[in-house]
């Protein structure tokens, strides 16, 4: 069982813990209490455990608590802590009740489902022992059906909550990562994508680059329509789709007219043996326009390689660009691979 998010639920576990450690230590002086000796032994034995897990969760590496269920287990301790402080202090009043509140509300903002369940489900069991071991049962059946009702709406308003969160925040990711019109990647996924590639140990057949540019696209939307020259791009993007298999490479709206191709672990003439697989793909496929005729649409492509070609992201960028161009000044329609420098 882990948290939503190590991070955030460790800046807040320590806080958390030490607020509870101080509200202790005034209880054990001036509350319930500090009513018995035991009571103030309890209160500051519980404020030291509190300090020294608010130290332990500041100084360890969060991923590493959550692995190992740390985050979880200081919810468990603080229902543990809570109960065990009503028992000793025998005080089964909403206020010792209240604090019961402070583990589930933290859990059902950090912790995922079944941990949620689990820490509510042991902070309703600990609170049924204490009312049923101070109070007679119809005044403990009566405590435990009002606080339980107030715990279980709590911890399930704030999953809820969180799962919004979480769906709008992937969303959110989604669109900051996609572009809006191909539904392909944008330049910056491709750029990280691309950063990687040429970092990491060099592959056996290196790294290839295709650059895919619509010949004509000034001309589509100056004769069609912007529209027309949207649903263009739309479709080439479906063709690089069917020709380009989205497990073997990264597809990119690179901005404007132009797409691009990551193609990881792959040689130059495979490459290029790829970028002539689209070109034809996109030939054989015209774009169906609103009146039922059909518009051919023509692209160029330039292919680049890592390291044949260039071993940094600006160079290989630079060569697949300067394919492309060569692809077009030859007259459009093919497909160009990078001079070896």
């Amino acid at each position: 069982m882990r948290a939503r998010d190590p991070r955030t639920a460790a800046r807040t576990a320590v806080p958390v813990l030490l607020v509870c450690a101080v509200t202790l230590l005034v209880f054990s002086l001036f509350g319930p209490n500090a009513v018995t000796t035991g009571g103030v032994v309890a209160s500051w034995l519980c404020a030291a455990l509190l300090a020294v897990l608010a130290v332990v969760y500041r100084l360890a590496d969060p991923a590493r608590v959550d692995a190992r269920g740390g985050y979880v287990l200081t919810a468990l301790v603080g229902v543990v802590l809570c109960c065990g402080m009503n028992w000793i202090t025998r005080d089964p009043s909403a206020a010792g009740q209240a604090f019961l509140a402070f583990p589930v509300l933290w859990a059902g903002v950090h912790l995922r489902h079944t941990a949620v369940v689990l820490v509510t489900a042991v902070a309703l069991a600990g609170d049924a022992v204490v009312l049923f071991h101070l109070q007679p049962a119809g005044h403990a059946v009566s405590d435990l059906s009002f606080f339980g009702a107030v715990l279980v709406v709590m911890a399930t308003m704030l999953v809820r909550a969180g799962d919004t969160q979480t769906r709008l925040v992937a969303q959110l990711q989604q669109q900051a990562a996609t572009d809006s019109l191909t539904g392909l990647v944008n330049r910056r996924v491709l750029d990280t994508a691309l950063g990687t590639a040429l970092a990491a140990p060099v592959a056996p057949r290196g790294t290839s680059l295709v650059l895919v540019d619509v010949d004509s696209f000034k001309t589509i939307n100056d004769e069609h329509g912007h529209p027309v020259g949207d649903d263009a791009l739309v479709h080439i993007a479906a063709v690089l789709r069917s020709v380009v298999r989205a497990g073997d490479a990264v597809l990119s709206r690179m901005g404007g007219d132009e797409l691009a191709v990551l193609l990881p672990d792959c040689p130059a003439d495979v490459a290029a043996a790829r970028a002539t697989e689209v070109l034809d793909a996109v030939r054989a496929a015209p774009l169906a326009l609103p009146d039922g005729s059909l518009l051919a649409i023509s692209v160029s492509l330039g292919v680049a390689h890592a390291p044949t070609h260039a071993t940094r992201l600006e160079e290989l960028y630079a060569a697949a660009d300067a394919a492309l161009y060569a692809a077009k000044r030859a007259g459009r329609g093919r497909v160009e691979v990078a001079a070896v420098s």
